[in-house]
């Protein structure tokens, strides 16, 4: 392991099981409750302010250009909006007459197209992978089946969209062709035990993967060497550990959200994450 769990820190610990987690253009952090919480905590994580409440079970979330909150709430089975004054409005539930299942996790391209899991049912491969374009029309993606789609991310050319697909311990690497429509599929890494989750790339284009089971962190090079980062076997820091964000001054710390239990852990990488384009212009 190259990091130690002294190395890890617990920002707050005041969340009701969070599973998603972002970080806006200030630094305050993101992240859900299993009963509906939407949570903004300052950067320094003194302060928890429960803004909105969607009544539902937030995963993902994700922010557009004017920080407004797209949550996948799986309690609703919904993409939410959620803006900074707490309203929450319904973004779709369907797809061309499908009902989501599972929406999980969702990241936007710098053009305004948000990509977005549907997990499906656990051990069902019964997941797929839309996007809502920036004109507001929700297509299929990439038709699946998938192996319960969860975390994604894009790389900074925004010519592949990766996926986990935590019932097989792997990530797809999706080509995103020059018109918008996925292209070849192959698998980018595997092996990573068990139940990969959350997803986030460094400014040098390695891959970090929560894994909720193992409690621990991978990282995947760009030459597709995966490595155990870190690893919680007493569950204590990392437990259950979910969806993942770079942020803090530096933005080179890797933050962590908990399922398990009620915090979000640091990790002090002292690397920097890829720039979020989300916060570009839509």
């Amino acid at each position: 392991m190259l990091y130690s769990l002294s190395d890890i820190r617990i920002l707050t610990e005041a969340l009701d099981h969070p599973e998603g987690i972002a970080v806006g253009r200030d630094g305050m952090v993101y992240a859900g409750g299993e009963a509906g919480q939407v949570y903004r905590i300052t950067p320094d994580g003194k302060r928890v302010d429960t803004f909105a409440q969607t009544a539902g079970f937030c995963l993902g979330i994700t922010l557009d250009a004017d920080e407004n909150l797209y949550i996948c709430d799986a309690g609703r089975r919904s993409i939410l909006q959620v803006n900074q004054d707490g309203d929450v409005c319904l973004v779709l539930d369907s797809v061309n007459g499908r009902k989501l299942i599972c929406p999980n996790f969702s990241v936007f391209d710098s053009r305004g197209n948000l990509y977005f899991s549907d997990s499906g049912e656990w051990k069902r491969a019964n997941g797929h992978i839309y996007r809502l374009s920036s004109h507001g029309l929700p297509e299929v993606f990439a038709e699946g089946p998938f192996h319960f789609p969860n975390g994604m991310a894009l790389d900074s050319t925004e010519t592949h969209l990766y996926v986990v697909e935590s019932n097989l311990d792997r990530v797809l690497k999706i080509e995103i062709t020059p018109d918008g429509h996925a292209g070849a599929i192959e698998v980018f890494a595997n092996g990573l035990s068990d139940v990969p989750d959350g997803l986030a790339f460094d400014q040098e284009g390695n891959l970090y993967v929560t894994a909720y089971a193992s409690n621990c962190i991978y990282r995947v090079t760009p030459q597709r060497w995966a490595e155990v980062l870190c690893r919680d076997v007493e569950c204590a820091l990392l437990s259950q550990p979910t969806n993942c964000a770079f942020g803090g001054p530096g933005f080179d710390k890797l933050l962590v959200a908990n399922l398990g239990r009620h915090h979000i852990s640091v990790l002090d990488l002292k690397r920097k994450g890829q720039p979020l384009v989300q916060h570009s212009c839509r």
